[in-house]
């Protein structure tokens, strides 16, 4: 190159140092387009190829995110309505031993309301034997009584025993009628 400058240089031409032969421009412009032909054949479509598998994967997982995240809403109602039904179950259950409870207790005030008459009928007829049997024994008693006062009064003994029930029949039946005094009373 540097003999091109000189013989250039000798023959008397401008030569411009910037500007490169024209030999060297062509060729030049053969290697960038072969260069390009390689590039646009081969290289282009690779890259293509992996950017087109890139958004491809992209797309696909922003497809799978999306359905992801509707089964995860599907997943998260289905939840809460499970929730609500176990919360309805609840509320009912309670309800429930509520009510059970409340006849539990109307069952047990009423079993004590008759053990609590049981005893009161029961204690009204111990009185009332206890009361029979203290009138039967007054009875006999006053009939005695009455005897011993009647021999004493009359000075002489009632020793016979029909007249002797019969008169203190007949004495306690009269203190009955006047007394108001009466065994079923």
């Amino acid at each position: 190159m540097n003999t091109m400058y000189l013989l250039a240089a000798e023959e008397g031409d401008d030569i411009n140092p910037l500007l490169p032969e024209s030999y060297d421009i062509i060729w030049s412009l053969v290697c960038v387009a072969v260069i390009a032909f390689v590039f646009y054949k081969y290289v282009i479509p690779r890259l293509q190829k992996v950017l087109d598998e890139r958004s491809d994967k992209i797309e696909g997982g922003i497809a799978k995110a999306e359905v992801a995240q509707a089964e995860a809403q599907a997943t998260l109602e289905q939840y809460q309505q499970q929730l609500a039904e176990a919360r309805l179950e609840a509320a009912r259950i309670r309800e429930e031993a509520r009510t059970q409870g409340q006849q539990i207790l109307a069952q047990m005030r009423s079993e004590a309301q008759s053990e609590a008459d049981r005893i009161v009928a029961a204690g009204h007829s111990q009185l009332e034997a206890q009361r029979q049997q203290i009138v039967t024994e007054l009875r006999g008693e006053l009939g005695r009584t009455a005897v011993d006062l009647a021999e004493k009064i009359i000075g002489q003994s009632v020793s016979d025993q029909a007249k002797q029930a019969a008169s203190i029949d007949r004495f306690l039946a009269e203190l009955d009628e006047k007394a108001g005094i009466g065994v079923g009373r």
